[in-house]
């Protein structure tokens, strides 16, 4: 058990990245609009829940299925790179289904813990250690549960064009992140 500042911090990073609460405060609103009350609470600890299980069993999983965690970093390398495009162009690659209600599905999963945050956990693995890892979830999960609490606030705060910097910025990162994950891991396919 290694605990490492700088491998938290740049996990950290990499995860606040991924999950994009402040970019997805459009839709936290929206959500908020069409279905009165958030769970902030229920919907941090249920994401942050699926994460950690999922760092432990995804692995397992990805045996049971054949597939090694290099395939999977390099697929994940994939997934983060069009995941930076989507925010540093302001398009939209990867399309949710409409949400029925603003429980914990809608917030938790997949808006929180997505499929793109579920396959850069299992990259990260490959590079990070485990409780490193888990303490930048654990992080990022308190981040989420602030920003829920107060998305109003920052969407006031901030406004449209300040969200936009920050997406982009942390779009760039996610880009050049993805871009060290799959230098990293591209050799162990052909070994």
């Amino acid at each position: 058990m290694l605990l490492d500042l700088r491998e938290i911090i740049t996990v950290g990073m990499v995860l606040f990245a991924v999950i994009d609460i402040i970019g997805s405060i459009p839709i936290i609103i929206d959500l908020r609009s069409k279905f009165g009350h958030l769970e902030s609470g229920k919907a941090s600890i249920t994401s942050g829940g699926i994460m950690i299980v999922f760092l432990f069993i995804g692995e397992e999983i990805l045996k049971l299925i054949g597939i090694d965690v290099h395939s999977f970093a390099v697929a994940g390398s994939f997934v983060l790179f069009f995941l930076a495009l989507e925010m540093i162009l302001g398009i939209r690659i990867y399309k949710d289904e409409e949400a029925s209600s603003a429980s914990i599905v809608p917030l938790a999963f997949p808006l929180i813990a997505g499929a793109g945050t579920m396959t850069t956990l299992l990259s990260l693995k490959s590079q990070f250690e485990t409780i490193n890892i888990i303490i930048a979830i654990i992080l990022n999960i308190i981040i989420v549960y602030i920003v829920l609490k107060s998305s109003a606030k920052i969407e006031r705060m901030l406004g449209e064009n300040g969200l936009g910097v920050i997406r982009k910025t942390f779009g760039v990162i996610l880009l050049a992140i993805a871009v060290k994950l799959f230098a990293a891991n591209v050799k162990g396919l052909f070994v």
